[in-house]
């Protein structure tokens, strides 16, 4: 399985497509050092990353 930088928001299942704002945005809250840390870009990596892998369901089928 490859590894993924906790940092990489377009893998994370928390970041959706907002049909409203027509964007994309994070569901999380960030606190404001969170945020700090992750718009500063100082090796952030976000506590609530979860690998969007949609064919997570199909392999536990299999």
């Amino acid at each position: 399985m490859p590894s993924y930088n906790k940092t990489n928001c377009e893998n994370c299942a928390n970041y959706v497509y907002d049909d409203e704002s027509e964007c994309y945005i994070c569901l999380v809250n960030l606190d404001e050092d969170e945020m700090y840390r992750f718009v500063s870009g100082t090796n952030y990596s976000c506590p609530y990353f979860e690998l969007d892998d949609e064919y997570a369901i199909v392999r536990k089928q299999n």
